[in-house]
């Protein structure tokens, strides 16, 4: 394929979406999420795209993918780990599985995507992996106690990646922002009032226009 690849993760709603229609100026998209509806609901918006369902918290759903993108010769120029997951409350109240499907989603399964795609990238010398963090991996919140770790750790692989990939031709694109009115908030009642809260359209946009700095910073 003679055009760039770009895959997103948890691109079937909210900030994936309209960073794929946004890239999608630019590159073929590989439209990655656990739900094939909404992924072929954004493919229709954009016809130089592939679907691929996978879940990024599982290790076999990312084997299967990564075979998937090699027998389709869709390996990534660029790669968006966006997919994430919430739960909030004080911390005590947090359950065993609360915290190891944020840990899974948020921090694990894409650092191990990251991983398993690294290797094509070093062959060609070029590639960016840019990872949707949030404000959550800057500071504490009160909370968002396991939201807020599993995001840090994710955080410090991308800064230790970052500077362990600079020499292969390999960019690590940090983005940090607040919350956005998407479907994150449709299964808690942490924030009341999502309305008010900016549109994934707009954090996008600022993304996608300072996509050539290592830290986007959307507040």
């Amino acid at each position: 394929m003679s055009k760039k690849i770009a895959l997103i993760t948890g691109a079937g709603s909210g900030l994936g979406k309209e960073l794929a229609l946004l890239f999608g100026q630019d590159y073929h998209i590989v439209l990655v999420g656990r739900t094939a509806d909404k992924l072929e609901n954004v493919a229709s918006s954009l016809p130089d795209s592939t679907v691929l369902t996978a879940d990024v918290s599982d290790t076999a759903s990312i084997q299967e993918l990564y075979e998937q993108l090699n027998e389709k010769d869709l390996l990534p120029d660029l790669l968006v780990n966006n997919a994430g997951v919430g739960h909030f409350g004080k911390a005590e109240s947090l359950s065993y599985d609360q915290l190891n499907e944020m840990m899974h989603i948020n921090a694990i399964g894409p650092m191990l995507l990251t991983n398993k795609l690294l290797p094509d990238m070093k062959t060609k010398k070029s590639g960016i992996i840019l990872n949707i963090l949030s404000t959550a991996a800057q500071k504490g919140k009160v909370n968002e106690t396991g939201y807020v770790a599993s995001k840090y750790a994710f955080r410090g692989y991308s800064e230790s990646l970052a500077k362990e990939v600079a020499e292969d031709g390999i960019r690590v694109v940090r983005a940090y922002m607040g919350g956005m009115n998407t479907p994150f908030w449709d299964h808690n009642h942490y924030v009341s009032d999502p309305e008010r809260l900016p549109a994934p359209k707009e954090i996008a946009e600022r993304i996608y226009n300072q996509i050539d700095q290592d830290e986007i910073q959307v507040s």
